[in-house]
């Protein structure tokens, strides 16, 4: 062992791990739980299916394409629609996939509810589950036909148009 320079030699050197040498109880802080962010509520319930009877038709049909669409924008992008309903497709009828995207999607918004109502509603009533999610990105002012990336563009494009307009100028009393 090598002295350090000052140090009580009965005592053994503190290895460098990067943690403080003391170990005093009342040195170390508690520390706190990390907060979550509060829960929301859905937008819809999970029987809204008829505000929206095109989607509610397509996902009765066809729930791949309902799903690649919500899955698309929940990854923002990172896998597009036709992968991800080719991908649900052959998990044949999804729904043990779908419901990992429906609790990723709670996480990201906030929304009320657990893993085990997640696949419990996949699994009992996939296609009402699918309706809802896309109604709810629906509602938070996403447009699910032209996927993440042409929402980007769009979002880009209105903050373009935003920034190129001069402000108005108000004639009043002037010097």
């Amino acid at each position: 062992m090598l002295e350090q320079q000052g140090s009580d030699p009965t005592k053994p050197a503190a290895a460098a791990t990067g943690f403080p040498a003391t170990t005093e109880a009342s040195s170390y802080a508690p520390v706190a739980p990390p907060q979550s962010k509060p829960t929301v509520d859905w937008s819809t319930g999970l029987c809204d299916c008829f505000s929206d009877c095109g989607n509610c038709c397509i996902t009765w049909w066809c729930p791949c394409v309902t799903f690649g669409r919500v899955a698309e924008i929940v990854d923002r992008g990172s896998t597009s629609c036709g992968a991800s309903g080719a991908l649900y497709t052959l998990v044949c009828c999804g729904w043990p996939y779908s419901c990992f995207y429906r609790s990723k999607m709670r996480r990201q918004y906030g929304l009320k509810g657990n893993c085990c109502t997640d696949c419990l509603l996949h699994c009992c009533c996939e296609s009402c589950a699918l309706c809802q999610e896309y109604r709810e990105l629906k509602q938070r002012g996403f447009d699910m036909i032209i996927g993440w990336h042409g929402n980007v563009e769009q979002r880009i494009q209105e903050v373009a148009m935003t920034a190129a307009t001069p402000p108005s100028v108000e004639k009043g009393m002037s010097r």
